[in-house]
């Protein structure tokens, strides 16, 4: 075909005589004869013979040229020329200089920035031309199928056929980043809803997979999507594994896969993974079983990039949920830490509440006093008691961190009495932990409307929580609830109905001094109740969800709440508003408690994890994992070392407060969820109440470096439960494996023990609804 003569930008260099452009102008005729004559002749033309000539552009040449073609009856090559043509000429760039031209920025220099698009480019083209090359194999094959007639032949096409559709269909999934998010979303819904056998291993692989599902979609230049994956699932493991987070968090271009340092372990190693073989097997069958939609993409990733081990260990054996083992990671990456232990290392102070020393003076000078006029009881004296109760520690929290209002005669009062009940308590855990008295307070007509209750500090009053919006007091020692209004009607009722709230009260708390109530309702609010007058004083607003759990401080003034907007709060009960918000679950705030010297708050939340929270400076200490389900309950031992945990996983945790690490589970509630946990005065006796309708007794320092000696065994035919009592709830003993701190358990008839109390002299008392 001949050729278009196409204009081609000269070099700008200045020839000798006409160059070839004289004679092929912009939009002239195609090979367009020389004048004839010598050079002199053809020089001495006026130019306006030139420009006189009819002018064409481009699309009209090639024109001209498919109409020629097609009347002399070229018609493939007029095709080809018309294909040719269909791509339209890039239009002329004007020349540079500089008045057109902007200045480089710093990153174009380097042709950085040309550089990522020319790659960009390469690997779409690639991905394209590699779908293309597979569906011209399948066109050529189903052409060779159509023309044999060999039966062997035919099979092993068609056998041939659907592997290049097998392979298609991958490769599409491969290059859809959507894919990415629902294989990963449907692993972690199918994981969190397996039995707890085998939930904390498989928790486990979440971890490695979620890493390499974001840097592939960074591989494959998916930038957008691989941000958005990123920011969705990150914070399921940033307790965990934070400081590896923090570093992927930097990664947004391909070309960062080369220079991390932490990608580059993670793509050139494989991550060790122990797990148990049952577990592995469930896990493959239920990937393959939705390989349509994600699960192939995931297998592929675990062969590649992860290293399983399969352990010999039974999975219940195995580490909770939440417990990092450091035979697991990346072996090449020796910076790899325990995210969770380096953050608990955090400074505490957990030692006693220092009094302030003109009140301890005081209290003190009263204490002689009554000394002189009775008789020291095991030879010791009141002054002796209040002087172990106060004796300074060396952790102590500074007195001004915390700054509390002035006390009065009252508060003076009420410690002398805390004093004479301390000296006077039953010794439940001395060097044997012994078994407590029990008293159950049942409430009848309530099921499906009562949702909470708590004793006060003195033990005479009981308050309860109702869905109809109100709440409800009780005395337990006979004498009317009598108001400070003379005229109050109902001054002679041992019973009193405070109504404020206008949604269902989730939690109450008296305060220490037993002058105010707090109640926390679905209405967002919590009401401060005057005892006095049984009245509301203030409605404090602050919490956007319903609240579930509040709680006084020990030290009066403060109190906590925890809500369904996944924080939790600080208040004063002179101040309108929180003072501090402690956020950082990623779920419902269920539970809240005190530390004993009030400066630490702990939370328990529908996230499987406690925190520890300083009240001064509003920051998270401490993180206890290893629940497998919602936590309700906690509570702290009197000396404020140890954490008491429990909830829907049915088990209780110990947990040492400075160190943060478990100490041990310890079981016996079977199935059931705990309500409410309870330490004795002492410290060495917990008690717990639940959903199986019974109260149980745990030592708490048995299997722990505190354990004292070994008591001497009882021939017993209930697993350790002295109280067979277990017809009369409706369980299974035989479902029911204790461990051996479990010391004994005390069944109710069909009544779900919702609270369980230590009075001041280790006297227990528990309450709940009973069920018809």
């Amino acid at each position: 075909m001949a050729d278009n003569n196409r204009n081609v930008p000269g070099d700008g260099k200045t020839a000798k005589g006409p160059s070839l452009g004289e004679n092929n102008q912009q939009g002239g005729a195609p090979n367009q004869p020389r004048p004839q004559g010598n050079v002199a002749g053809a020089s001495s033309r006026q130019p306006t013979t030139r420009v006189q000539q009819p002018q064409f552009s481009q699309a009209d040449l090639n024109k001209i040229v498919l109409e020629y073609l097609n009347k002399k009856g070229y018609h493939k090559t007029e095709s080809m020329l018309r294909l040719e043509s269909s791509n339209t000429p890039t239009p002329p760039v004007p020349q540079v200089n500089s008045s057109n031209t902007s200045l480089a920025n710093p990153g174009e220099l380097d042709g950085s920035s040309l550089k990522r698009e020319r790659d960009l480019k390469d690997k779409i083209t690639k991905s394209e031309r590699e779908l293309r090359d597979l569906r011209d194999r399948q066109v050529r094959i189903e052409r060779e199928l159509r023309e044999t007639r060999d039966r062997e032949l035919r099979l092993a096409k068609e056998k041939d056929l659907r592997e290049l559709k097998d392979l298609e269909e991958k490769m599409k999934r491969e290059n859809d980043p959507s894919v990415y998010f629902t294989a990963y979303g449907m692993l972690r819904k199918w994981i969190d809803t397996s039995l707890d056998l085998y939930k904390p291993e498989l928790s486990r692989i979440l971890y490695p997979l979620f890493i390499h599902c974001f840097l592939e979609l960074i591989s494959k230049n998916f930038l957008t999507e691989a941000k958005e994956f990123f920011d969705k699932y990150k914070v399921e493991h940033i307790i965990l594994h934070g400081i590896e987070i923090n570093q992927f968090a930097g990664i947004s271009l391909p070309e960062h896969l080369k220079e991390n340092e932490l990608a580059i372990a993670y793509r050139d190693n494989k991550y060790r993974i122990i797990v148990s073989k049952t577990s592995m097997n469930l896990l493959l069958y239920f990937l393959h079983e939705n390989d349509a939609v994600g699960g192939a993409i995931l297998i592929r990733i675990i062969n590649q990039y992860l290293d399983p081990v399969i352990s010999t260990t039974r999975p219940d054996k195995r580490n909770e949920e939440g417990e990092s083992n450091p035979e697991e990671g990346i072996p090449a990456y020796v910076a790899r830490i325990d995210d969770v232990e380096k953050f608990n290392e955090q400074p505490v102070k957990l030692g006693k509440h220092q009094l302030d020393p003109e009140v301890q003076k005081e209290i003190e000078a009263e204490l002689k006093i009554k000394d002189e006029k009775i008789e020291p009881v095991n030879g010791v004296t009141l002054v002796d008691e209040f002087q172990e109760m106060t004796k300074p520690e060396t952790d102590s929290p500074a007195r001004e961190t915390l700054p509390l209002p002035l006390k009065d005669s009252s508060d003076i009062k009420r410690m002398i009495l805390e004093v004479e009940d301390s000296r006077s308590k039953i010794r439940l855990g001395a060097i044997q932990a012994s078994l407590p008295s029990v008293c159950m307070y049942t409430f009848h007509n309530s099921i499906n409307e009562m949702t909470c209750i708590n004793f006060n500090e003195d033990s005479n009053l009981v308050a309860t929580g109702f869905q109809d919006s109100y709440v409800k007091l009780w005395s337990l020692d006979g004498n009317p609830l009598k108001s400070v209004f003379k005229k109050d009607r109902n001054n002679n009722e041992n019973s009193r109905k405070l109504i404020g709230h206008s949604g269902p009260v989730y939690g109450v708390s008296f305060s220490p001094d037993n002058k105010f109530l707090i109640s926390g309702s679905e209405d967002k609010t919590v009401r401060l109740w005057s005892l006095d007058s049984y009245t509301s004083l203030v409605a404090y607003k602050g919490h956007t969800q319903p609240i579930w759990d509040v709680k006084f401080s020990p030290l009066g003034h403060y109190f906590a709440t925890a809500s369904h907007d996944q924080t939790a709060r600080l208040w004063a009960t002179d101040h309108i508003y929180p003072l501090r918000i402690f956020a950082g679950h990623i779920n419902d705030v269920d539970c809240v408690e005190f530390h004993p010297n009030s400066n630490y708050v702990f939370t328990g939340s529908s996230d499987k994890t406690c925190r520890m929270w300083d009240v001064q400076s509003g920051n998270c200490v401490r993180v206890f994992m290893g629940h497998t389900g919602a936590v309700n309950c906690m509570a702290v031992s009197p000396d404020g070392r140890w954490l008491a945990s429990a909830g829907e996983d049915s088990v209780v945790n110990i947990w040492d407060a400075g160190s943060g690490r478990r100490l041990k589970t310890m079981k016996g509630h079977g199935r059931s969820s705990i309500y409410s946990l309870a330490f004795s005065k002492d410290g060495g006796v917990l008690v717990s109440g639940g959903a199986d309708n019974s109260i149980r007794v745990w030592d708490v320092k048995k299997n722990t470096n505190d354990a004292g000696p070994e008591p001497e065994a009882f021939s017993t035919s209930d697993n350790g439960n002295s109280n067979d009592r277990s017809k009369n709830s409706g369980i299974n003993k035989k479902e029911i494996i204790a461990t051996s701190d479990h010391m004994t358990a005390y069944f109710t008839k069909k009544s779900p023990v919702y609270k369980v109390h230590f009075t001041k002299r280790n006297l227990c008392l528990a309450g709940g609804v009973f069920v018809k």
